[in-house]
């Protein structure tokens, strides 16, 4: 769809996972999680999204930062559509422990802020740039860690552990996959109590937070140079139209048009 444009890449900056550039129009993102922080600037329009059961929106001059792990979707607020300029930043730039605080304060009105990444986008679009690019990525995040720790709450404890271990059974084999009979073996819990808990805990069931995770395994491997059908088997789907269909849903564009982005 001519409507629909992205540009995607990974540059040599520590730190950056991936830049994504898109304007979308009539797309709009399933429920999803990612493995990295999600810095986002919108620079027209507006996008309406809900993060982890909360419904939130990004626009103008607003900073959003959405952290790993956390479900969340997306799509235009307006029939015109939005544009919007992302970075996702590894899990190590922002401490894992400033998710909540993410999750209760998405948004930031921060002109500086949105100025500062501004202009880390201007010169992660620049080869040659790394080390710039590095300096501003520096600048952000301490006012990143500002922003979050004035929202930081001590997290109450919550009786997830059954979740918590059967995400990790899922992470440990991305391209096999693990049956929900296979997990309750292990796990000694029936599939349907592991469904209910793992969704109650984590915003989503086991079969979207797997899709999500073999998504953002599939970006960094088109990024690399890989090739589609190289990597549909890779990363555990059945075939290339298989990547097809669920790479679009969730990116917007095939994986052969994300790649030359």
């Amino acid at each position: 769809m001519a409507s629909e444009l992205v540009s995607a890449w990974r540059p040599r900056v520590p730190g950056v996972a991936e830049v994504f550039h898109a304007h979308f129009v009539s797309h709009a993102y399933p429920l999803h999680v990612h493995d990295a922080w999600t810095l986002l600037i919108v620079d027209s329009g507006a996008i309406r999204f809900d993060l982890d059961r909360h419904h939130r929106g990004a626009a103008g001059a607003s900073v959003t930062l959405l952290p790993p792990d956390v479900p969340h979707d997306g799509r235009a607020a307006t029939g015109a559509g939005f544009r919007k300029r992302v970075v996702y930043l590894d899990s190590s730039v922002l401490p894992v422990y400033l998710t909540g605080a993410a999750v209760d304060a998405a948004g930031f009105d921060d002109p500086i802020l949105r100025l500062r990444i501004d202009r880390l986008h201007e010169s992660l679009h620049s080869p040659g740039d790394e080390l710039e690019a590095e300096s501003r990525l520096a600048l952000i995040q301490g006012r990143l860690r500002a922003h979050l720790d004035r929202h930081y709450r001590e997290p109450a404890a919550a009786p997830r552990r059954l979740a918590d271990r059967l995400r990790e059974l899922l992470d440990a084999d991305l391209a096999g996959g693990i049956t929900l009979r296979e997990a309750g073996a292990l796990l000694g819990a029936h599939p349907g109590h592991l469904v209910r808990t793992f969704t109650s805990a984590f915003g989503l069931p086991p079969h979207r937070y797997l899709m999500s995770r073999r998504i953002e395994r599939a970006r960094r491997l088109l990024l690399a140079g890989r090739r589609p059908a190289e990597v549909a088997a890779e990363v555990g789907f059945h075939d290339q139209a298989h990547l097809h269909r669920h790479f679009r849903r969730h990116v917007g564009v095939t994986p052969g048009v994300f790649a030359r982005g």
